[in-house]
């Protein structure tokens, strides 16, 4: 930062943090990009966004930075709240557009209604069924108790493993290494590993409670 960047791409609270002890700029920035904006725009977010880009903008100005905002969701809140970053004449890209199917049509969902006393044996089925001995699989729980529960439950005939925000970075790196070269077939996780993680061939994924 002292010898000057071009780039930076940083979380709210951090960039706050750099921008109170004097140690950050925003006087000449060209360009702010906002990803996951329905997020960033949501209420936990929302207050630390606008007073770094208060920094920033100057209401009325034309030399304010050109805003990008990328979202996979856009609610009709995100376009009201994100006009005060916008010029009035901003341009809107749909990349879904009017499509009806918005996954990846490669991919096969299905709901199964279940009983919760019921959810780790029917879990072990499903597994066996979709994924097989050999196939990978991954299993998203709400909590940590439930992802280390589920693991250890005697219903799932393959090796699990847990991953949650409990573990320590060095061991998530080790079990997502082990999950990747097929160490153990089935790896149960919280939201913890619900991005930017690049595992190939994954042959089933299951929710096991619709996300809130």
């Amino acid at each position: 930062l002292k010898s000057g960047i071009d780039v930076l791409v940083g979380t709210p609270g951090r960039i706050k943090d750099h921008i109170q002890n004097s140690k950050l700029d925003l006087s000449t920035v060209k360009h702010v990009v906002l990803d996951e904006v329905d997020h960033m725009l949501d209420m936990g977010f929302a207050e630390q966004v606008e007073e770094i880009l208060g920094f920033a903008y100057k209401k009325g100005s034309e030399d304010n930075p050109q805003t990008l905002l990328f979202s996979a969701t856009c609610p009709r809140w995100v376009y009201d709240v994100a006009k005060k970053y916008m010029k009035d004449e901003y341009e809107q890209i749909d990349l879904v557009g009017k499509k009806t199917q918005r996954t990846a049509t490669t991919v096969e969902h299905l709901a199964i209604q279940c009983r919760w006393s019921q959810r780790a044996a029917v879990l072990g089925d499903i597994i066996q069924v979709y994924s097989g001995s050999h196939g990978r699989t991954i299993v998203f729980c709400e909590t940590k108790k439930e992802a280390n529960e589920l693991a250890l439950n005697a219903s799932l005939k393959q090796d699990a493993q847990s991953l949650h925000g409990d573990i320590p970075q060095k061991q998530r790196e080790i079990t997502l290494k082990g999950f990747r070269n097929g160490a153990f077939e089935v790896l149960i996780a919280t939201n913890v590993a619900a991005r930017g993680l690049d595992i190939p061939e994954v042959d089933l994924v299951v929710q096991c409670s619709p996300p809130k």
